[in-house]
C-alpha cells in the first residue's frame, strides 16, 4: 500500500477484512470506549493502493486537501481519548470513493477535485465504480453500524476539516458545526464554540446540507443527536494544534450534551 508522508493511520486496528482488493477499508479507535460519544472519520486518509499509481496525481497532490482531511484522523484520535470514544475512521483516500457520498452520486468519485483534474478517475466504468463501492464504502458504513449498534443512545459527530483557501476564494473563519433540520444538540455546540473568546465558528460553513456532505449522519442518525464540525485544516497540522482543539472540542461536546442532548431533554 501506498501511503504518503502523513497518510497513515498510526494506533488503530482494523475493524473489517480486506473487501474487493482494499486491505483495512476502515478502522477504529478504541472500539470499546464507554463514552456516550461515536466518532466517525470519513476523510481520515489519503492511502492509495500501488496499483492505482497515484491516480496519474503527484505527491504533491495526494498530501494536500484534494486527498483527505488534513489533521482530522489525528483529531479524531485525540478526542477518541479524551471522550472514551470509538472514533470509525476510512481506510483510504476519498480520491478513490468519498465514503460520506451515497455510491452513484457525481461526487462519490471525483474526475475533478478543487480544478485538479484525477486521470484515474476519468472515464471509470460501472463494474470499476461499483467494485471501490464493495471495497471502500461499504465495509466502512456496515462497520459504524456495527459500533452503533453496541451503543444505544450513542451521539454520532463526523470530524473534518476545510483548507483556508477554496477555489480561489480565502476561508477565513476558524471552525463551522453542520446539521439540517431541529437539532437542539448541534445548536448547542455550534454556540458554546461561538462563545470562545478569539474564535469565529459558523454554522453550515463552509458547507451546508445542500452540498451533500451531511450523507453519513443521515443514514446513520436518525433519532440521535448528530454534528458535523469542520475545522480549518492549517489550525490542527501539527500536534499542538490538534491537542488545542480536542481539548476544546471535548469540552465543547460535553457542553453540548448537557445543554442540548436528546438524553437530557428525555428526563
Amino acid at each position: 500500500m501506498n501511503r504518503v508522508t502523513g497518510g497513515s493511520a498510526q494506533g488503530v486496528s482494523p475493524l473489517a477484512p480486506q473487501a474487493g482488493g482494499f486491505p483495512d477499508p476502515v478502522l477504529v479507535r478504541n472500539a470499546s470506549g464507554k463514552g456516550r460519544f461515536v466518532l466517525v472519520c470519513e476523510h481520515a486518509s489519503n492511502a492509495l493502493p500501488e496499483r492505482f499509481g497515484g491516480l496519474g496525481l503527484s505527491a504533491g497532490d495526494l498530501s494536500a486537501h484534494i486527498a483527505w482531511d488534513i489533521g482530522a484522523a489525528a483529531l479524531a484520535g485525540r478526542l477518541s481519548a479524551l471522550l472514551d470514544a470509538p472514533a470509525v475512521l476510512a481506510g483510504y483516500s476519498r480520491l478513490l470513493c468519498d465514503v460520506n457520498r451515497p455510491p452513484g452520486a457525481a461526487d462519490s468519485i471525483c474526475a475533478v477535485s478543487d480544478g485538479r483534474a484525477v486521470p484515474g478517475n476519468a472515464a471509470l466504468d460501472e463494474t470499476a465504480r461499483q467494485r471501490r463501492a464493495d471495497g471502500l464504502y461499504h465495509p466502512f458504513h456496515d462497520a459504524l453500524e456495527r459500533i452503533l449498534a453496541r451503543k444505544e443512545g450513542a451521539a454520532l459527530v463526523s470530524i473534518h476539516s476545510f483548507t483556508p483557501v477554496f477555489g480561489g476564494r480565502a476561508r477565513a473563519m476558524h471552525a463551522g458545526v453542520l446539521f439540517e433540520g431541529d437539532n437542539p444538540f448541534a445548536r448547542s455546540l455550534a454556540r458554546a464554540l461561538a462563545r470562545e473568546e478569539g474564535l469565529d465558528c459558523r454554522i453550515n460553513e463552509p458547507y451546508g446540507p445542500d452540498d451533500g456532505v451531511l450523507h453519513t449522519l443521515r443514514r446513520h442518525g436518525a433519532g440521535r443527536d448528530t454534528a458535523m464540525i469542520e475545522v480549518r485544516n492549517d489550525l490542527i497540522g501539527d500536534k499542538a494544534g490538534q491537542e488545542r482543539w480536542a481539548r476544546l472540542l471535548a469540552d465543547k461536546l460535553k457542553e453540548a450534551e448537557r445543554d442540548g442532548g436528546q438524553d437530557e431533554k428525555r428526563r
